[in-house]
């Protein structure tokens, strides 16, 4: 891949290293992957803060070491073995070390990674988090240690995560756990099993904890957010008359009354189930944040049918409108995978005339990577060549970044309203924060702190960032 195709699709993998203040055994905890992967690492922090670990951010004095690791691209997936091959030699210098890898990779490659490369000591998966303290007494007394079992009711819902994140502002709450869509290309329904929501009142519960603790946004997080049902089957039947029915829309309006300086964000939607009772709800609400992750994935109809989508680019398109008409100005992000089986130069060509028609703020793009045990691996051959795969992704990319420049530049000279999260990496004289639409921007940091709400004027931009001035 080349330089600017790997830049663009920096930021897919997150790392986290959680500390906090606790005494006893030391925890080393790294997440790979999507947002889903951190918020899991933060309710195993919690249960093991409760066995008395605390976590650490230097693995070399780690009693344990658990990697929650991501297999939906192979990137995420080699990144963490060559992880475990580092931590398999601190071990070397460390014999009673415990290292586990947890999550969906956990999962695939359990005998690989205990027995024939024997790597870890411990492999759990998302819905065995429960049995780690057991899972880890077992290993210290020198057996390897395994759970995977996949579970239709295991929410964690009761469990209030140990926050890892740096700034104190931001955080995640799982609403939904497991998918049911069946993408062919996807492997997380065999990674994390069937699709269920998690009880309402707990979720309205852990945001009034985290306002109650300062921070001032939070990330509803599901699979398929748009299919969070409770007290409804998936026909739409009533499941018990006794208790109230809650649909997402429903939801959103529950946390974002939890406080009016409480920002709400969601993801991940899904383009088939999106209802225009979701965008009435986003429009009515200050608080809910004008930005949507609408993955396309291919602007192919062929190939979104190979794809099992089960939604088509018209329809796709309709759902643009529909936001266009009821959020106007809303910020949309998508995926793409590339080089999927059997795509053709006309079903790319569709897929950069969807990116000409639609101007996303921002956008995941990939090449495809065959996953072990998806609907794809078993009924199509991956047999477009990786040469033709990258060079459709460059081109891809060289459009979403012309977009992106076009719609920064068009908010220059505008105000928007910023939450302070954080310094940039580059730059310790600035902070950073995010519009409302999901834009990034930076300002000067003089006289501010972190969960500030500002106003800011754009005075410049690239096409990842805005440059902005703080307006008194």
């Amino acid at each position: 891949m080349n330089k600017e195709i790997d830049e663009a699709v920096q930021g897919t993998t997150t790392v986290i290293k959680a500390e906090n203040e606790s005494v006893g055994k030391k925890l080393f905890l790294e997440s790979y992957g999507c947002a889903m992967n951190f918020s899991d690492s933060e309710v195993v922090a919690s249960i093991l803060h409760k066995e008395g670990y605390s976590t650490t951010r230097n693995f070399e004095e780690a009693d344990v070491i658990l990697v929650n690791t991501c297999s939906i691209r192979d990137k995420a997936e080699q990144t963490v073995r060559q992880r475990l091959h580092l931590f398999k030699k601190q071990k070397r210098n460390k014999p009673n070390l415990i290292i586990g890898v947890l999550g969906c990779m956990a999962e695939r490659l359990k005998d690989t990674l205990l027995e024939e490369e024997k790597l870890v000591d411990l492999v759990v998966g998302p819905d065995a988090y429960r049995d780690l303290p057991s899972l880890l007494v077992n290993v210290g007394g020198g057996q390897r240690s395994v759970n995977v079992l996949l579970s239709r009711e295991e929410t964690y819902a009761d469990i209030s995560p140990v926050r890892l994140g740096e700034n104190g502002i931001t955080a995640f709450i799982s609403i939904t756990r497991g998918c049911d869509n069946m993408c062919s290309f996807c492997v997380v329904p065999f990674t994390r099993g069937r699709e269920r929501s998690r009880n309402p009142l707990s979720i309205v519960a852990e945001a009034r904890e985290l306002v109650k603790n300062g921070y001032k946004e939070v990330t509803l997080l599901g699979q398929n957010v748009d299919s969070y049902r409770w007290n409804i089957s998936k026909k739409g039947e009533i499941e018990n008359p006794a208790i109230p029915t809650i649909s997402f829309a429903e939801l959103m309006e529950m946390v974002a009354k939890v406080s009016p300086e409480l920002r709400v964000r969601f993801s991940t939607s899904h383009p088939k189930d999106m209802t225009d009772e979701v965008l009435h709800m986003m429009a009515k609400y200050k608080n809910i944040c004008n930005y949507i992750h609408l993955p396309v994935q291919s602007g192919s109809n062929d190939i979104l049918k190979k794809m099992n989508r089960n939604h088509t680019v018209e329809w796709y398109l309709e759902r643009i409108k529909s936001i266009e008409r009821i959020i106007p100005n809303c910020g949309v992000s998508t995926d793409i995978i590339t080089g999927f089986c059997d795509e053709t130069e006309e079903d790319h060509q569709a897929t950069l005339d969807l990116f000409k028609k639609v101007k996303f703020n921002l956008a995941y793009m990939y090449y495809y990577s065959e996953r072990p045990k998806t609907l794809a691996e078993r009924k199509f051959e991956d047999n477009v060549p990786q040469e033709v795969k990258k060079r459709r992704l460059s081109e891809i990319v060289a459009i979403h970044r012309q977009n992106a420049l076009e719609v920064n530049q068009s908010k220059v000279g505008q105000t928007f309203e910023v939450l302070v999260e954080s310094e940039p990496k580059k730059n310790k004289e600035q902070f950073g924060g995010r519009t409302t639409h999901n834009h990034y921007v930076v300002f000067p940091k003089e006289g501010l702190k972190k969960g500030d709400y500002i106003n800011v004027k754009i005075v410049d931009c690239s096409s990842a960032t805005l440059i902005g001035e703080v307006i008194n």
